[in-house]
């Protein structure tokens, strides 16, 4: 297939000015002004093309964008990809005290259940290499006031968006089946025959996570997530779900740890791509926002971004603090070496004794309950919890908690009294972030959640297999409790991601005939074409496909 044909100048002045007319319509700034308050960073599209990391041209030639050094937008070549990405409606979340109760004892005993088996799996090895490396960008949101943090991906031909929660505490990929039976009111599911690509293998699966479980059956199909696609990816259909477990749009979840965890004992989608040498560096990153703190906060707000295949230096600042795993592949584990609270040392163990896993799917932080006692013995007035409060404990809402923790790297990592304190039970009693939590034997005793992972920029390295955390930029700071940012949400069209990797073997070409990492977008004569719904615009200038979305303060810009 012939390469698309660069826009003209007079296609990309048309298009200049359709993009000026179309942003103030949104009520945004024009593409390439400077950002609103508290909006400093522009991340790809969740199915968007991949991108090179910051400061170097990726070698395949796909999307890439670049803040300039006066804060405005550099040009940006896209994939002939047919998407949209209108606003998503949000209401204002309101718990009581009695709620939380039943939120956190469904929490801790739910996450007990998670971390109470190690499941083991064969490794299988993915055959030959991707030529072409790329890297991609998955905007995140965060849901019901930094509950949980979800990104998007597309299942099927043609495929299909859905929003999945990111979590590196489990391996599996699974979705709510159109036929599902129970906890799947309102949450969009997958149709199996609606996917021509579909192949159901009738092996049953069922798991268990922080807060709930999901049966099903496994099935085959071509996911695609940042630009990537991995063809054949195992995944689950389920169609029993523990009611509260997924919360409209979230239709599933998205493990991010290894394959050697999998209930389902597929290698996971994250696995399959970066062991193919499908990404520019073999890393993961995640960037989360703070709104817990934040009284006008809505049910999704901006979450932040997740990355694959670099890490984006404008959103952290000096080095990034890489640790050894201690132990090879099954969740994502660092020793815990050292806690301070209210600058007083907690006395911890050595060895596995002191393993931690990293966990972007748990909202909070557990541990064995000597040393959470021990933390709360260091804030005066505070008390163990009662009834659902069981295991967790309250202390007064005018103290200021300070806690840091070290992982056995070069530095501790502070968390904010305001991630500390998870709710406001009564207008002086407040409920504290770290709990008391019993896993199994084979699990890591303590699991750090998002309570911890907001304050820093985080890395997940496949090899050599480390954590890495990285103090967070003034651009990432300023995006939490950011009242005009954009929740993202799309819309995804039939066209192949940029670089597709077969799960069973090695990598192969898009449906379109380009080579991994090329473009494919059909020729055209000249003029724009204007599609989409929503606030989000697709532009064809010249038979090219740009993708236009109000994002994060900037108005109308190219993804």
């Amino acid at each position: 297939m012939l390469p698309p044909s660069p826009p003209t100048p007079a296609s990309l002045l048309a298009a200049s000015a359709l993009i000026l007319s179309l942003s103030s319509l949104c009520g945004g700034a024009a593409a390439g002004s400077g950002p609103g308050p508290g909006s400093n960073t522009v991340s790809p599209n969740p199915i968007s093309n991949p991108s090179s990391s910051s400061g170097t041209s990726s070698s395949s030639g796909s999307s890439n964008t670049n803040k300039n050094a006066d804060g405005g937008l550099s040009q940006r070549q896209t994939q002939g990809m047919t998407l949209s990405l209108p606003l998503t409606r949000r209401g204002q979340p309101v718990r009581t005290p009695e709620e939380w109760g039943v939120w956190a004892k469904n929490h801790r005993e739910g996450l007990e259940a998670k971390y109470g088996k190690h499941r083991q799996s064969q490794s299988r090895d993915v055959s030959g290499r991707v030529e072409v490396r790329a890297a991609g960008t998955n905007l995140i949101t965060n849901q019901n006031g930094d509950s949980s943090y979800f990104g998007s991906l597309a299942i099927g031909t043609p495929p299909t968006p859905f929003n999945v929660i990111l979590d590196t505490g489990s391996a599996d990929l699974w979705v709510a089946d159109s036929d599902c039976i129970t906890g799947c009111t309102n949450v969009p599911t997958f149709s199996p025959s609606s996917s021509s690509t579909f192949q159901n293998t009738s092996t049953p699966f069922a798991i268990t996570y922080g807060s709930g479980q999901a049966a099903g059956s496994l099935g085959t199909d071509t996911v695609q997530m940042a630009g990537f696609a991995v063809a054949r990816q195992v995944f689950a259909v389920c169609n029993q779900v523990s009611a509260g477990l997924l919360s409209s749009p979230v239709s599933g979840l998205l493990g991010l740890a290894f394959q050697s965890i999998a209930s389902s004992k597929a290698e996971p989608l994250w696995e399959t791509l970066v062991s193919a040498g499908a990404w520019d560096e073999p890393v993961m990153a995640f960037q989360l926002t703070r709104y817990l703190n934040d009284s006008s906060t809505q049910t999704e707000e901006p979450g932040g971004s997740f990355q694959m295949g670099f890490t984006n230096s404008s959103l952290y600042t000096g080095d990034i603090d890489y640790v050894d795993m201690p132990v090879q592949g099954s969740y994502w584990i660092l020793p815990l070496t050292q806690l301070t609270v209210q600058n007083t040392a907690i006395s911890l163990p050595s060895g596995q004794q002191s393993y931690a896993a990293i966990d972007t799917g748990t909202t909070l932080v557990g541990g064995p309950a000597e040393y959470i006692a021990q933390i709360f013995e260091q804030i005066p007035g505070s008390q163990p919890g009662t009834g659902n409060f069981e295991n967790y404990y309250t202390y007064p809402c005018d103290t200021s908690v300070n806690v840091s923790l070290n992982f056995g790297g070069s530095r501790s990592w502070s968390i904010s009294p305001a991630d500390f304190q998870l709710s406001r039970l009564t207008r002086t009693t407040c409920l504290g972030a770290f709990f008391v939590l019993s896993t199994g034997s084979s699990a890591p005793r303590w699991i750090v959640g998002d309570t911890f992972l907001k304050n820093v920029y985080s890395v997940f390295r496949y090899t050599p297999l480390s954590i890495g955390f990285a103090e967070l930029s003034a651009t990432s700071v300023a995006e939490n409790g950011a009242s005009n940012d954009t929740v993202p949400s799309f819309t995804v069209g039939s066209s192949a991601a940029a670089t597709t990797v077969t799960a069973s073997g090695g990598p192969q070409q898009s449906a379109s005939g380009a080579r991994p990492g090329g473009r494919s977008a059909s020729r055209g004569g000249p003029g724009v074409k204007v599609g989409g719904g929503g606030r989000g615009v697709l532009v064809v200038v010249g038979g090219t496909t740009l993708l236009l979305a109000l994002v994060r303060g900037y108005g109308l810009v190219p993804l």
